[in-house]
Parts: structure tokens; C-alpha cells; sequence
């Protein structure tokens, strides 16, 4: 690991927040630095149509959406390093460090912008194949199931936008409830019955099954009551996110019973000069909500720092 590197903001997180805030902070002429563990864009980057996200009638596929705010962020100098997890967070004074396995950062105030982690099934198989048929990523993991039969294991739109975006790589998509009833609705449920290769099971699945690789799942039928095997390549977990709380518990900031961050009306911490946005605060869970609180906590960040509290 280098030295220390010091800049007047860090971002953690390049989800649409964690963007939305670098475009503010930079705009107003902050030193600005953005970690993100995986890719730019989180989940957002993966819909292949966002339908109501304001401005764009149509709809906006959210890789195009995501890369617009990338070259903003880059028209306001801020550096976005991808690939690279926070794995503590260390209060120095005034002064905060995020710290990676790479590097550290020093700045004068954070923003927290993590989003969500993976829920999890908590079946048999599913921790023994991740990484060998069992993701939590379709963006990722997607490409390597061309041609392929895969499972898409949830109830909501996340799960129905996972399946829509691999309906054109799979060669079959069997969507697993977890549920009695079918929750998803709306347009992207629309395109998803209109698909030839997708396949809808009112059911739960109660393990996975493979040799080296994933080979099969268990099902048992809401209905029937009877348990079944099929046959499967992949398996895609989509049964949303619960925030990713450690990094801040170890920090002293505070978070609700279910771990989703605490902030002000100024998306202010309980630590000061730490702010949060985005789906880690738990709060309208989409884009264009989480745009709203990244530019307030880009905002109020500045405002913070404008006041010499560094």
C-alpha cells in the first residue's frame, strides 16, 4: 500500500448517488475522489429500460443513463476508481479516511453512497457454487450463460429486470416466485410475458444441486406441495438488498434495526462531515430517488467543508 492520498471529498460508491454527488461536488469545485468495489453504474447500469426516470418519455436504457452521469463526473475532474472496496472507514480528527486494500484516502468529509449487498437464499449448494453457476449479478455473470438454461430466483422488479436482460442470452429463463403470488407488475413484466424463452414457477426453491458446477435446483410447488428437480446452468439470486453496514458499524455512525443508515434532512450522519444517499439509507429505492439525496448530500457536503470544518 502507498502513502496517503488527500483530497476534500471521497465518494463510496458509483451507483446513481454516488455519481449524482461527485457531478455536485465537483461542480462546485471540490477535489473529489469515487471508490466503487465492482462497476459504475451498480444495479442501475443493468435495466435495460428505465421507463420512469424523469426527462427521457421514451425510457433511457440504464447503461446509457449510467455513462451520461460517468462523463459528467469526468467534465468536473472527479476521479472514479473502479474495482476498488472500502474496507474501513477511520476517523482522524476532523478528518476522515477511507481505506482500501490498494490505498488510503483523507478527506474532509465522506459520502456514503453503498447501496445494498446481496439477500441471500440460504439453501443448500447456494454459498458451495457461487462463482460456479450461483451470482447475484447478471451484469457480471450474464455473458457466461449464452445459450444456456438459467433460473432467475425473486418477486419484484429487480428479479424481472435480471430475467428481461437475460432472455436475450439464455436460451431459457425459468422465473422462481419464493412467493404465493406474483408481485412484479408493469411494463417490464409486460415484455417478460411476451417472451418466447420465459417461464413463470409459483414456487420455492430448497436447494441447489451440481458436480464442480451447477447442475440442478430444487423446487417445491406452492400449489402441489411436491418437491422437484430441473435442470439448470445458472442460477440468478434477485431478492433485493439489505445495506452493507459494516464498514460504517466500525465507524460509530449510526443505522436502524435493519442496518440502513440514519441521516438528517441534509443526508448528514450521525458523525459529522459523514454523509450518506442512495438505497444504503433505505429510502425510495430507485434512481431517480437516489439522484435527489446525491445531490443533496453533494450539496450540503460542500456547504460543510465551506464552512472550514476540516
Amino acid at each position: 500500500m502507498n502513502g496517503i492520498i488527500h483530497t476534500d471529498v471521497v465518494i463510496i460508491g458509483a451507483g446513481p448517488a454516488g455519481l449524482t454527488a461527485a457531478i455536485y461536488t465537483g461542480w462546485l469545485g471540490l477535489k473529489t475522489v469515487i471508490l466503487e468495489s465492482g462497476i459504475a453504474g451498480g444495479r442501475a447500469y443493468l435495466a435495460p429500460k428505465l421507463e420512469n426516470y424523469p426527462g427521457f418519455p421514451n425510457g433511457i436504457k440504464g447503461s446509457e443513463l449510467v455513462e451520461k452521469m460517468r462523463q459528467q463526473t469526468e467534465r468536473f475532474k472527479a476521479q472514479l476508481h473502479e474495482d476498488e472496496e472500502v474496507i474501513s472507514i477511520e476517523l482522524v480528527n476532523s478528518r476522515k479516511r477511507a481505506v482500501t486494500r490498494k490505498q488510503t484516502y483523507e478527506a474532509k468529509v465522506l459520502i456514503i453512497t453503498t447501496g445494498t449487498q446481496r439477500r441471500k437464499l440460504k439453501v443448500a449448494g447456494e454459498t458451495e457454487y457461487i462463482g460456479r453457476g450461483v451470482s447475484y449479478c447478471t451484469i457480471c455473470d450474464g455473458p457466461f450463460f449464452r445459450k444456456k438454461v438459467v433460473t432467475v430466483v425473486g418477486n419484484s422488479e429487480e428479479a424481472a429486470i435480471d430475467a428481461l436482460a437475460l432472455s436475450d442470452l439464455a436460451n431459457k429463463i425459468t422465473i422462481i416466485s419464493q412467493m404465493e403470488e406474483l408481485e412484479m407488475g408493469g411494463a417490464v413484466l409486460d415484455r417478460l410475458k411476451n417472451k418466447n424463452n420465459v417461464e413463470f414457477v409459483m414456487g420455492k426453491v430448497t436447494g441447489i444441486i451440481g458436480d464442480q458446477v451447477v447442475k440442478a435446483i430444487k423446487i417445491k410447488d406452492f400449489i402441489t406441495q411436491q418437491e422437484s428437480e430441473r435442470e439448470v446452468n445458472g442460477v440468478f439470486i434477485a431478492l433485493g438488498g439489505v445495506p452493507l453496514t459494516a464498514i460504517v458499524q466500525g465507524a460509530g455512525i449510526t443505522t436502524d434495526r435493519t442496518g440502513c443508515l440514519m441521516v438528517d434532512r441534509h443526508q448528514q450522519t450521525s458523525v459529522a462531515g459523514i454523509f450518506a444517499a442512495g438505497d444504503c439509507t433505505c429510502g425510495g429505492m430507485q434512481v431517480a430517488t437516489a439522484v435527489g439525496e446525491g445531490a443533496l448530500a453533494g450539496m450540503k457536503a460542500s456547504a460543510y467543508i465551506r464552512r472550514g470544518s476540516s
